[in-house]
């Protein structure tokens, strides 16, 4: 058998690749960008850390800074192998992290560099600097950067956003509260600038990150200045989709109203409320929400109106009338119905009055609305129902009816008409051409009773008496005593329960307490099953869960989505020491960056496990 080569050669082979081992750390590129350098104190803008080419064990720490809120944090990765010439295949792993920021304050601010620790090496990424006016700014340019971007590889995935509007839809973006990122209400107008009598359509929902058990005690804004019809009032929770300066929301309708203005003028409307239960059964917080103010412009109805317009008559009206008969026999009534329909004010909008001469006797009417759903706009009838009795025979009009109105979609003033009606009476069986020469076929009660009573002349009037011997006393019947002790015996049975009851309560949220230190314990013990695991974030989560539980249980009160500097403010009001509270900031900010810089070694996170556990031990309250 023949040998090819020797074993030296094979030596200096491997000595070859040993000495070319660093070259990937010659490979990686590391940078961020900012989609925008011009930004307002209200706007959100989108900042991009890359990596490319890292190995596994990388670390990377997202820039931090007093300067920017952190609205939402995610990361991405992907891999693309590209040939060109015949030559070797080059691969490109990419991961990206995408933040969405919001400065706090006015100036000129800078991003601090981001960090990637690999290898006992430390790179840093360039600052960003961007300038912040106060409110809004218009979109600014892109940062600068002699980098191209990148092909997305999320680019050809649909949008989960809602991104068709309805008719009467809000089409600016909410403003995402400071604070109060994850869980928001938002109240929107479907338009600010209308006339008087014009519909505005108010609607209140929950923005959501997070998941909801319940909402209850919602207060609707005080509307004065406005008549007010529900439109839709939804009795169970039902979620959409949609994307809020970059950020997934779930969004909750809890109310929809129709708001008719009655007043010209600067007209505000005042913040709605409500209490909102996160999570399910022992994990649940109720936390209470109050929406934003809104204000709308109100202008007075235009010049020219016509004669009896008056300022609910805006919209889009028909009017009509339905006669029941237009040939009747004297002394048979006629029902006239003035029929107004269309979109607008419908409970508000006053017909026109029914009419007629002296030979018809017009009664009082009755009135009935009947409302057509409608998403959005509120539309239906308004029929005015009439009682008409010709008092004698021969040929009688009903004059034509107008109804002026304001068109807001054409901004012109209308008028609705109808047509006049005439009524032919004619003489009935006995021949008679007046009411006054006979007695009306319609008679109410008390003429009925008394023209029996005198057909046949006045009868005498009979008594018949029959005596009953004295009925038993009722104090001396057998249920008296029982009728009278009963209520004694019930309120003090009421007593009774209402005190077990209350030790009943008393336990029951010393034992919840109880149950909740329990929980958190336990996420504890399964964050140590996951202390070695590849999946770094189940365990940070674990760890930052476990501990968020616990102080809940021991301080009384809700901590989730409170920022770092509100934490430490909630438990130094509870009493509890630095010490602790310093071990609890360093779990928090040890979990964040598990989580999102990658992970750490098993002996790190057997650091943030023990420190966690620390916080528990020795509990005093």
């Amino acid at each position: 058998m023949r040998r090819t080569g020797s074993g030296r050669a094979a030596w200096f082979a491997v000595l070859a690749l040993l000495a070319t081992a660093p070259a990937w750390a010659d490979d990686i590129e590391f940078y961020q960008t900012a989609d925008r350098t011009e930004v307002g104190t209200e706007d959100a803008f989108h900042l991009t850390v890359v990596v490319v080419n890292a190995p596994a064990n990388a670390q990377v720490r997202l820039p931090q800074s007093e300067d920017f809120e952190v609205l939402s944090n995610s990361r991405s990765s992907q891999r693309s192998i590209s040939l060109s010439g015949g030559g070797p295949a080059v691969i490109q792993d990419v991961t990206r992290h995408m933040l969405v920021l919001r400065p706090n304050r006015a100036g000129s601010l800078t991003i601090p560099p981001a960090i990637l620790n690999v290898g006992g090496r430390q790179m840093k990424t360039e600052p960003v600097r961007v300038t912040v006016k106060e409110g809004h700014a218009s979109q600014g340019s892109a940062q600068g950067s002699a980098r191209p971007a990148l092909p997305d590889p999320f680019r050809n995935m649909p949008s989960t956003a809602n991104d068709t509007l309805g008719e009467d839809e809000e089409a600016d973006e909410p403003v995402i509260p400071r604070g109060d990122s994850d869980l928001f209400l938002r109240s929107t107008l479907d338009r600010d600038d209308v006339y008087v009598g014009e519909q505005v359509t108010l609607s209140l929902y929950v923005y959501s990150r997070v998941d909801l058990s319940s909402v209850d005690s919602v207060t609707m804004p005080k509307l004065e200045g406005f008549w007010s019809e529900a439109v839709e009032n939804p009795t169970q929770l039902s979620s959409d989709q949609k994307i809020v300066d970059g950020i997934p929301y779930r969004t909750y309708l809890l109310r929809r109203s129709a708001l008719f203005p009655v007043k010209p003028g600067a007209l505000t409307i005042s913040a709605a409320e409500a209490d909102i239960t996160t999570g399910f059964l022992f994990a649940g917080h109720r936390v209470h929400r109050i929406a934003n103010a809104l204000k709308v412009k109100v202008r007075p109805l235009p010049a020219g109106a016509p004669p009896g317009m008056s300022n609910a008559n805006v919209g889009n009206w028909r009017l009509s009338l339905d006669v029941s008969n237009t040939r009747v026999e004297l002394g048979q009534p006629v029902t006239v119905k003035v029929v107004l329909e269309g979109t607008g004010n419908v409970k508000n909008i006053t017909p026109p009055k029914l009419t007629g001469p002296a030979s018809l006797k017009v009664y009082d009417p009755t009135t009935t609305d009947k409302l057509t759903p409608s998403r959005n706009r509120i539309q239906g009838r308004r029929v005015v129902e009439y009682l008409v009795m010709p008092q004698r025979t021969g040929a009688f009009t009903l004059p034509a009816l107008e109804f002026p109105y304001f068109d807001p979609s054409t901004r012109r003033y209308e008028v609705a008409r109808t047509e006049p009606v005439t009524l032919n009476v004619e003489a009935g069986a006995g021949g008679s051409t007046s009411l006054g020469t006979q007695t009306p076929r319609l008679n109410d009660s008390a003429s009925e009773q008394k023209n029996v009573l005198t057909s046949g002349g006045i009868r005498p009037v009979r008594y018949q008496a029959r005596f009953e011997a004295p009925a038993t006393p009722v104090w001396q019947r057998p249920f008296f005593a029982t009728a009278v002790l009963a209520p004694l015996g019930l309120l003090a049975g009421v007593a009774l329960m209402g005190g077990v009851r209350g030790r009943l309560a008393t336990r029951t949220e010393a034992g919840k307490g109880k149950q909740q230190a329990r929980a958190a314990r336990k996420r504890l013990a399964a964050a140590e099953k996951l202390r070695a695991g590849k999946d770094a974030g189940a365990f940070y989560v674990e760890v930052e869960k476990g501990l968020l539980g616990f102080l809940d249980a021991q301080v009384g009160a809700p901590l989730g989505g409170l920022t770092r500097d509100a934490l430490g403010e909630r438990l130094a009001a509870a009493g509890v020491d630095a010490e602790r509270r310093a071990r609890v900031q360093f779990v928090l900010e040890a979990c964040d960056m598990g989580r999102y810089g990658g992970g750490v070694e098993p002996a790190e996170r057997q650091k943030v496990l023990e420190a966690a556990a620390a916080v528990m031990e020795g509990w005093g309250r």
